[in-house]
């Protein structure tokens, strides 16, 4: 059996995100490969040094063969393939994935029966560049990044991706994967979505509105940038829970506008949002403690304990 510290990685899809941890976690020691389809990006990996291949069946055997912590770093529309063909070739390897949505990840897993061995991820970071040449190991440096603690995870492949997660800089949320797909849909899926709106209202104004754009249409935009099939596999399979928060957000813009032409006012909308700026900018972390993987009611304390804002910083 490998090292639970140091186990070697598998990242298969070596974009942004997989990139940069595969990045990260060689800067940290682990011995690593990866598998990217488009053979121009694997090739930009190995003239960077590392060991990316175009042949998925080769990466998933070595990972079979040396008990790799497998890592799914592919958008929601490539991870069935992805399963499939880990199923297929190692059907025995812990598996975490890194796909900004949970509940069909895990229903995916589960379907392919590796739901003994998976533990679900998703690091809270990235820009909207895309590809190797995009990836930087200090990408998840103090980052939170979210590892699921869904009824029937185990405690070792559970603490093998935590350890993969806190080695590459991050800090750890445990978390269901409902209640994640519910929370990135306010705070990740809905920003895509009104930046989309943001970009398309300033362009419509032309180029003199183009030209006196600075700041808040910058940094309200930045996402915009984002290449569009990336934010459709980002934001499409959170469909449910995404359309609940665009339903709260129009009635939330219809009181708005519906006071500014009765009243001329946006004093509840303006107050409302920078007391909730203030509430996240004040938001502190505190250090989840005492709760060691594998005892009695360890996964119901860490989800508790993710709910009310805690998180891990070390592996007890």
């Amino acid at each position: 059996m490998t090292s639970a510290k140091k186990a070697p990685i598998c990242v298969l899809g070596t974009g942004l995100i997989g990139g940069s941890l595969l990045r990260a976690a060689a800067a940290e020691g682990y011995d690593g490969w990866g598998y990217n389809r488009s053979a121009a990006g694997a090739q930009a990996a190995r003239d960077d040094g590392f060991d990316v291949t175009e042949d998925l069946t080769a990466a998933l055997q070595r990972a079979a063969d040396s008990d790799a912590l497998i890592v799914i770093a592919v958008p929601m529309p490539a991870v069935e393939h992805m399963l499939a063909a880990v199923a297929t070739f190692a059907p025995h390897c812990v598996l975490t994935d890194v796909v900004s949505v949970k509940g069909p990840v895990v229903d995916a897993v589960r379907a392919h029966g590796l739901g003994d061995r998976y533990v679900g991820g998703h690091p809270m970071a990235g820009t909207a560049e895309s590809g190797w040449a995009a990836t930087d190991p200090g990408l998840f440096r103090d980052a939170v990044w979210a590892v699921g603690v869904d009824d029937g995870t185990h405690a070792e492949p559970w603490s093998r991706v935590v350890r993969l997660a806190l080695d590459c800089g991050a800090v750890v949320v445990p978390v269901v994967a409902a209640a994640h797909d519910r929370a990135v849909a306010r705070i990740s899926h809905l920003p895509h979505v009104l930046a989309e709106a943001l970009a398309t209202a300033g362009a419509a104004g032309g180029a003199l509105a183009l030209g006196l754009a600075a700041g808040s249409f910058r940094d309200g935009t930045r996402v915009a940038g984002t290449a569009p099939d990336l934010v459709r596999a980002i934001c499409e399979p959170n469909a449910a829970a995404l359309l609940e928060v665009l339903d709260e957000t129009l009635r939330v813009l219809a009181a708005a506008r519906d006071s500014l032409r009765a009243e001329q006012s946006l004093t509840d909308l303006a107050e409302a949002g920078h007391d909730a700026r203030k509430r996240y900018e004040s938001a502190t972390r505190w250090e989840i403690t005492g709760v060691r993987p594998g005892d009695h009611n360890w996964l119901e304390d860490l989800r508790a304990a993710g709910e009310r804002g805690g998180v891990l910083t070390r592996l007890g």
